[in-house]
């Protein structure tokens, strides 16, 4: 029997559930829960789902939690949150009304996933990294309750690690901070293996990233990240997964500086925490839809620490400040161009099987297994609209002809509607109020499209939506917010 026919059987079982009732959630889970719809959970501290047990949430269930609270599922732990459209589960905190937006965050904490895939950063911070699997790393955002403690540390040697499955979650107004650069994200994803199944997940508002992944070679479907206070899209060390069909809408979500409150890049791609380390970050992106801050944002991309990307069908649209920059190092040493790193530049012309070797004599090939053509570092059936600057594009040869990329002077979406700008945590932001996002003008169509390997679904058009599907409505924060439809 596969997970998900569990999962349903499970749904038939309890769905004719009586009253509901408030459920204090106070202790870590080591035993199997079922947690129902009938039911409202309160989360009332750091709940880890330990290592042996799972976590099985019914369609429609409402989670709370308070600003000391967090539900994070250990390395050897499982959850299967599986909403549908018309019942999803929600995941925010005690003051949502699940009507209204609020210009508002750190409520409670997040949902953390820790698996056991490779990363490339090491416990103790000594030590390039390799390939061997016995690199380990403490989750930021969540502190070891005695020395030797292991339940918040990820990573390990299975990239086909399997956490569980989360489908049609929806998680607002959370993240807290403990201190600069150890914060909480929407969603924070460690050595999360591809075995993993997640699809229609929501950020709406967060203190920090929307989604933060370290590691891991998790693939993640239709995905809405929407106010966030630092970085929408958070790739780190050496994280080699798919993502396709996704939205970000730059913002606000706190009156405080950028980075904590109001949005930073909308994609920040860190290949590790030492960037001569392996597995260098190799993600592979399709569907993306991208609207920035025209006024104050900041980048659409930005690279650092060996990261290699390739984006296809995406648009971006309304970026505030580069589509394209060097981010130098944020990690413990060496930027592009330093010893032993190539230059980024050079990674936008180089062919992605121009493999290095490793010191740990893993196939390159099953390594880096999701790029199949093209350089290491490239965009191509791309839209782009409304930039602040174009000079980035040219600097890495993204416009060139055989790319199939447009700078488009027409909307690449059917609507959007910003409240007048307003100056917030010293930047001028003008919130998205309402949007469209179906694909329009040059989006509509594309050279191009997604190859139909088991994960990615062709689409030929540019962006997450079609001209006649939002699959956002029914089911997120966005929708019952009235922020789209």
């Amino acid at each position: 029997m596969n997970k998900f026919t569990l999962i349903a059987m499970i749904g038939l079982i309890v769905g004719n559930a009586a009253v509901a009732a408030d459920v204090d959630v106070t202790e870590n889970i080591t035993t199997s829960q079922l947690w129902t719809a009938d039911n409202v959970y309160h989360l009332k501290a750091v709940i880890y789902v330990e290592p042996g047990a799972s976590l099985t949430i019914q369609p429609g269930t409402l989670i709370r939690g308070n600003t000391a609270s967090a539900l994070v599922v250990a390395n050897g732990a499982q959850i299967f949150a599986m909403g549908t459209k018309n019942r999803p589960i929600i995941m925010t905190s005690e003051e949502d009304d699940l009507v209204t937006w609020r210009p508002s965050c750190e409520e409670w904490g997040n949902l953390t996933i820790m698996g056991d895939a490779l990363i490339s950063a090491t416990l103790d911070g000594d030590g390039i990294g390799a390939p061997t699997g016995l690199d380990i790393a403490q989750m930021e955002g969540l502190e070891a309750r005695f020395p030797g403690d292991t339940l918040p540390l990820y990573g390990g040697g299975d990239d086909d690690d399997d956490s569980g499955v989360i489908s049609y979650v929806s998680l607002r107004y959370g993240g807290h901070v403990l201190s600069i650069a150890n914060e909480l994200n929407g969603m924070s994803l460690g050595g999360v293996g591809r075995g993993t199944d997640m699809d229609h997940v929501e950020i709406m508002n967060n203190v920090d990233d929307g989604i933060e992944i370290w590691g891991g070679t998790l693939n993640i479907k239709y995905v809405s990240i929407w106010n966030i206070g630092d970085d929408s899209f958070d790739l780190d060390q050496g994280y080699r997964g798919k993502a396709q069909f996704g939205l970000i809408v730059q913002g606000y979500c706190g009156d405080n500086s950028q980075g904590s409150g109001i949005g930073d890049n909308c994609f920040e791609m860190d290949g590790a925490e030492d960037a001569t380390a392996q597995p260098f970050g190799t993600a592979l992106i399709y569907n993306f839809t991208t609207v920035g801050q025209p006024y104050d944002g900041d980048q659409g991309t930005e690279w650092r620490d060996n990261m290699r990307a390739q984006f296809h069908n995406c648009v971006f649209m309304d970026i505030g400040d580069k589509m394209v920059k060097d981010g130098g190092t944020g990690g413990d040493g060496g930027g592009y161009g330093s010893a032993g790193v190539p230059a980024l530049d050079w990674l936008f012309t180089r062919s992605y099987d121009d493999y290095p070797t490793n010191i740990a004599s893993v196939d390159p090939k099953a390594l880096y297994p999701n790029f199949t053509s093209g350089t290491w570092c490239q965009f191509t059936d791309c839209v782009f609209h409304n930039l602040s600057e174009t000079d980035s594009l040219d600097t890495y040869g993204v416009m060139a002809e055989a790319n199939n990329n447009t700078i488009s002077d027409l909307s690449p979406i059917q609507a959007i509607t910003r409240a007048e700008p307003e100056v917030v945590g010293g930047k001028a932001m003008a919130l998205v109020t309402y949007l469209n996002p179906r694909a329009a003008n040059d989006a509509a169509s594309s050279v191009d499209m997604a190859p139909d390997d088991g994960f990615f679904t062709p689409a030929p058009y540019a962006g997450a939506f079609g001209p006649d599907e939002n699959w956002l409505v029914g089911w997120t924060a966005a929708s019952a917010y009235g922020m789209t439809d």
